[in-house]
């Protein structure tokens, strides 16, 4: 007997030793970047008199540990990146500013393993508040993430309306399809709506704080064979104990490593709808109103609709910097492009 449960033990503590290495390797690997060559936001920055972990840092290996779906391995040092280490991982997450320390060598080497699909990208609110000089082979970081930060009139606590786009996605899911929240929200120059599936815009029909113009949220973008993923969310510690954030960074980590399904299609006649109904909400319109026009707008010209969409993108860099600057170039150009869609919507 005594003989038979040695086996049966041994039998057992084997059979776990097997399902733990099996588990250890289908864990994907995170190399977590938050470098600030600029602001420092309060999520990556280390205690006081202390070189303990950031809070985004606890929060990640925390989402990682109790999922057990990735291991993560922290720093504030780009050089940390190099070659010879995307060997060792299978995800990419940067919560940066400034003007990173990545060599051209390094940077052409993320591309092509992110393009072979060895690779998967996550960029965290200030992600596109980054850049550095680069006029090598395949794109620029800019171009990558599609986006640099162009301000944020939605400061830390500003009330928001937060739509989802894009259909289901698993990528999406630990949200509502549409909700209310308080986060500083980024707009953004060099952002191409052809290259993005966006999954998360603001509703300005339900936002105090209004632009007419496209202001997205989140989006998916497939890169060769590989996934890149950004939120604009992030900035606030609360968000980072928020479990729907969490648990979207797990699904984000999870996707970009092909681990879970989900489109990566991009979706430029919804985001330019959702850029007209910005612009209606801008005019103060009541919402019934607004809903009634963008039913008529579904059915408009292809072609109009980008061209429309991209005259209200037109209109952000004519946003004077200071509230007491000559507004007359953003109303002229404004009041062109309102008079034209109001006209296309009229029943």
């Amino acid at each position: 007997m005594f003989r038979l449960l040695t086996l049966v033990a041994l039998v057992t503590a084997l059979a776990c030793s097997t399902v733990q290495a099996v588990q250890a390797e289908l864990q994907i690997r995170v190399l977590y970047l938050s470098q600030s060559v600029g602001w420092r936001h309060a999520p990556v920055t280390r205690p006081q008199n202390s070189n303990g972990p950031t809070p985004s840092e606890v929060a990640l290996a925390e989402i990682g540990g109790q999922s057990g779906a990735f291991s993560v391995e922290s720093t504030q040092d780009a050089r940390d990146i190099t070659p010879e280490k995307l060997k060792t991982i299978d995800v990419l997450v940067f919560y940066t500013t400034g003007e990173l320390p990545i060599s051209a060598e390094t940077w052409q080497a993320i591309q092509s393993w992110i393009e072979s699909g060895k690779g998967g990208f996550v960029g965290l609110h200030s992600a596109t508040d980054t850049h550095w000089d680069y006029s090598g082979p395949g794109q620029t970081y800019t171009a990558f993430i599609n986006g640099r930060f162009a301000g944020h009139p939605w400061t830390q606590g500003a009330p928001l309306t937060i739509q989802s786009l894009g259909g289901q996605s698993p990528v999406n899911r630990a949200w509502p399809s549409r909700f209310a929240y308080a986060e500083e929200i980024y707009q953004y120059s060099d952002y191409n709506p052809k290259k993005v599936r966006v999954l998360q815009a603001l509703d300005f029909t339900e936002t105090p704080l209004k632009r007419p113009w496209f202001v997205p949220v989140t989006w998916t973008r497939q890169i060769g064979k590989g996934r890149l993923f950004h939120t604009n969310l992030g900035h606030t510690p609360s968000t980072w104990n928020d479990a729907r954030y969490r648990a979207q960074i797990l699904d984000a980590i999870r996707w970009t490593a092909h681990r879970l399904p989900g489109s990566a299609t991009p979706n430029p006649e919804e985001q330019a709808l959702w850029a007209l109904r910005s612009l209606l909400a801008y005019d103060n319109r009541p919402r019934a109103d607004v809903e009634t026009r963008m039913a008529r707008l579904t059915k408009a010209d292809r072609t109009w609709l980008l061209a429309a969409a991209a005259r209200t993108a037109a209109l952000r860099p004519l946003w004077p910097e200071k509230p007491q600057s000559d507004k007359s170039a953003f109303e002229t150009a404004y009041r062109a492009v309102l008079a034209d869609v109001l006209a296309r919507s009229e029943s």
